[in-house]
């Protein structure tokens, strides 16, 4: 049985890095907007990063000491999957900035997404101080321990973000997607909608609730809620392909019926 949850949870995360390449990045980019670009790279289509990660890569290259220049440039790289070279990038970066805790936030998701838990474990942790908690951080600790699979823990640190910063819609959006990954689509569904509507949410918080509705077997609503940010050919194709694994796999449908006692 255990075996067959954690196939579960792979094919959801891997799905999810499937719905968010088309246009979005994963739950822990910075959102912002790099240096001699005009538009916010969670809004990117796959071309477009691709340009944004070869012009940031060439300023990067002519500074590599720039501490914005190596944070932009390592965030494109990891929504591009090149997630060992974004690490070498931020492992450059934080040697220059060893204090800097947006720093050591980055290359903790860095070392995450290269499948260093531990360690990402341990920088996000270092950055960490008590008496002036970073919210960005401990959203970036539940993430991490998500991924090793100690769910109670990450979830108490979604909360503690939330209590440094309100309605933050990327925690609610983090912490919804942790109960995706315990198959609890419904308790997913209700924090991704709240984080949905709080101001400043962005696609990556809608493709992850397209993502829990699909899952629940509402495909038109999930490709309404994806047409928002993609096109609508991005959209049916993303509900296409969630389609044909809920009724190819047999754990995406014990995914899907999970809420019903049918698992």
């Amino acid at each position: 049985m255990k075996s067959k949850t954690m196939a579960s949870v792979g094919a959801a995360i891997f799905l999810t890095i499937l719905l968010s390449s088309c246009s979005t990045a994963s739950r822990e980019t910075t959102g912002s907007i790099p240096a001699n670009l005009n538009k916010p790279v969670e809004s990117m289509t796959q071309p477009e990063l691709q340009a944004a990660s070869r012009k940031i890569g060439e300023a990067y290259a002519k500074s590599p000491n720039d501490r914005n220049a190596g944070l932009n440039y390592a965030a494109l790289l990891r929504m591009n999957g090149k997630n060992d070279q974004a690490l070498a990038v931020m492992q450059q970066v934080a040697i220059h900035n060893p204090n800097d805790r947006v720093v050591l936030a980055a290359y903790g998701k860095a070392q995450a997404a290269a499948g260093q838990l531990e360690q990402a474990l341990s920088t996000v942790n270092r950055a960490q101080t008590p008496d002036r908690p970073d919210w960005k951080l401990e959203s970036a600790k539940g993430a991490i321990l998500d991924q090793l699979g100690r769910t109670q823990e990450a979830r108490l640190a979604y909360r503690n973000a939330l209590d440094i910063h309100p309605n933050e819609p990327s925690v609610l959006s983090n912490l919804g997607m942790s109960y995706l990954l315990t198959r609890d689509l419904r308790t997913a569904e209700t924090y991704l909608r709240s984080a949905v509507a709080q101001p400043g949410a962005d696609s990556r918080v809608r493709q992850n609730l397209a993502l829990v509705v699909g899952l629940q077997g509402r495909f038109q609503e999930a490709e309404n809620i994806a047409r928002q940010e993609l096109t609508a050919e991005q959209a049916e194709a993303n509900v296409a392909y969630l389609k044909g694994m809920l009724s190819q796999d047999n754990s995406w449908k014990k995914l899907a019926n999970a809420d019903n006692g049918t698992n």
